[in-house]
């Protein structure tokens, strides 16, 4: 009797093992971990969006969001269902933080795809790309055309925005860390410029284009003759960041904005910015987010 006792507890055991297995196996191949939330969000009709204030990618205007990559995702997420924006404004270096912590459902910033934030955060199929940009001191004092002429002068100060990949692209074009110091926003580097705290700024070629049309100062000035860093990373391919548990809306995303690309609807909105439909839209097969989060790029 005891000899068939043991028997049965481990036949039940071997079978409870198999079930649970199956069940496992089951719910990772339908991404149990974020089964679910989408369907929320689409009940609810309302998406928590993060952002930060860059123009002409995401930025606050009277109250109001906007900017090309606002206008992508209110478009790709109407055709989910969901037209209600809940935007939350953010310093730059917060975005990923607040959307692994849950604060955001998405965030929207024309942020880069890098393989270091792909390990942070889960992005779309690439939305825009872009080269980069500097502003100097009107009459440019110090005849910066490049990421290595700051290099070569160890007296030039480059103030960048928080969190930004340029601080990267400047370190690999030589650039002493000593040289580099940080602001918030766009407009605190030109701030930091007109004060003398810095000497030049970088950023992504159209925002510096347009913040400094914002600014209307004739004491800077945006340099037409940069020479774009020879990086990895360069041009930059921006894209939606999402949870890394949140891969059942990421995927629904990447469907809606595939079909927005093909029926032309990006590149009206990239247009709508300031942003060429031809230089600045990614092609269907040139470039995927997998092939940028290998370093591919």
């Amino acid at each position: 009797m005891k000899k068939l006792l043991i028997t049965l507890i481990a036949v039940f055991m071997v079978i409870l093992s198999a079930c649970s297995g199956s069940e496992n196996e089951k719910n990772e191949a339908n991404g149990a971990s974020d089964t679910g939330k989408l369907d929320q969000l689409i009940e609810s009709g309302k998406v928590r969006i993060g952002f930060a204030n860059e123009v002409p990618y995401a930025y606050e205007e009277n109250g109001e969001i906007k900017g090309a990559n606002v206008d992508i995702a209110k478009a790709v997420f109407k055709e989910l269902g969901i037209e209600n924006l809940e935007a939350q404004l953010s310093d730059f270096s917060q975005l990923i933080p607040g959307v692994q912590a849950g604060q955001f459902d998405v965030i929207t910033a024309g942020m880069a795809i890098k393989p270091d934030r792909c390990e942070r955060v889960l992005f779309s199929e690439p939305e825009i790309k872009y080269g980069e940009g500097i502003v100097v001191a009107k009459g440019n004092p110090y005849n910066i055309h490049s990421y290595k002429d700051i290099a070569a002068n160890p007296d030039i100060k480059v103030v960048v925005m928080e969190g930004t990949t340029e601080i990267e692209f400047l370190q690999k074009e030589g650039v002493n860390p000593n040289q580099i110091i940080t602001a918030p926003d766009i407009p605190a580097t030109f701030s930091a410029i007109q004060a003398g705290r810095a000497d030049v700024t970088t950023a992504t070629e159209m925002t510096l284009k347009m913040a400094l049309q914002s600014a209307a100062t004739d004491k800077l000035e945006f340099v037409d003759s940069f020479e774009q860093p020879d990086v990895e990373g360069v041009p930059s391919y921006g894209a939606a960041a999402f949870n890394l548990k949140d891969k059942e809306i990421r995927d629904a995303y990447n469907e809606k904005l595939k079909q927005l690309i093909e029926d032309g609807t990006i590149g009206k909105i990239l247009e709508e910015y300031g942003f060429s439909s031809v230089n600045n839209i990614v092609k269907a097969g040139e470039i995927t987010t997998e092939q940028i989060c290998a370093g591919q790029n």
